[in-house]
């Protein structure tokens, strides 16, 4: 195995890291008032993640991420059917959506809508899919 230098690939990954997981909770969370959203987020996590891969390598990245991928599909998958079916509990359609506004403790009066469970199962699912589908290639390569 040739041994390459990559000090400044693993320098700026740390920051480019950083910015891109803060732009994909970012996005997450705008979601369902402005653009952006569980898919978009997610590939952004997933465009972190695949640059963390490539700098530090697959296997100090299993050591580092003990995440199944192929099991947040199922959780993300879960979640988001889980919100649509919940509406029929309270005589609604399918994914219907409501929303309310609560005060909490730090971030004061919140907008919290059933939208972002929605999201938030579309944004598991994207980073695990994308992240199954990269891995496998890269192992592939390998």
């Amino acid at each position: 195995m040739i041994r390459t230098n990559d000090l400044i690939l693993r320098t700026t990954t740390s920051l480019i890291a950083f910015i891109l997981f803060g732009f994909s909770a970012y996005l997450f969370f705008a979601g369902h008032n402005a653009p952006g959203g569980g898919f978009i987020g997610g590939l952004m996590a997933a465009a972190a993640l695949v640059l963390m891969y490539m700098a530090y390598g697959l296997k100090a990245m299993e050591k580092v991420i003990r995440v199944n991928f192929r099991y947040m599909i199922f959780t993300g998958l879960l979640i988001a059917v889980a919100t649509g079916v919940g509406s029929f509990i309270f005589g609604e359609p399918f994914l219907s959506h409501t929303f309310a506004y609560f005060q909490l403790p730090v971030l004061g009066r919140t907008e919290l809508a059933t939208a972002l469970l929605f999201d938030l199962g579309v944004y598991l699912t994207v980073i695990g899919i994308s992240m199954t589908i990269i891995l496998a290639v890269a192992e592939d390569r390998e």
